[in-house]
């Protein structure tokens, strides 16, 4: 692991899917998990997400397009949490997943809409 790149990939995870997210994947890890976490953190958001082609905004709406066609929830609920960190509006969220039901199809723009509505009422919640 390149303890560099694993570093800025922690700093830039941490910025996107906040402190409690990444607080509790680490704290998780156990033997069979800690190269999993090492391999996320130093790849993909260090290396990839790391890199300067893109700012995280755009970053972002395109994970909430790819995970919402593959209709893997989880990761949409924090990447719906890291977006707005990120800088995308709940309007842009929206048109995400509109467009995501024109070319992935309706169940994955139902059941991402569902997540996303759930995410931004806790955050609302939160707030208060």
């Amino acid at each position: 692991m390149d303890r560099e790149t694993y570093d800025k990939g922690m700093k830039i995870r941490r910025a996107t899917l906040g402190d409690a997210y990444v607080d509790k994947a680490v704290d998780g890890m156990d033997d069979f998990t800690r190269e999993l976490q090492e391999l996320v953190t130093t790849y993909c958001w260090g290396e990839v997400w790391g890199r300067e082609g893109l700012d995280r905004k755009t970053r972002s709406i395109i994970n909430i397009a790819m995970i919402s066609t593959l209709n893997r929830q989880h990761e949409l609920g924090a990447h719906v949490r890291g977006a707005l960190n990120n800088g995308v509006s709940r309007d842009e969220i929206k048109e995400v997943l509109l467009q995501v039901g024109i070319y992935a199809g309706v169940p994955a723009m139902v059941d991402s809409f569902r997540t996303a509505r759930a995410v931004l009422a806790e955050i609302d919640s939160e707030a208060q």
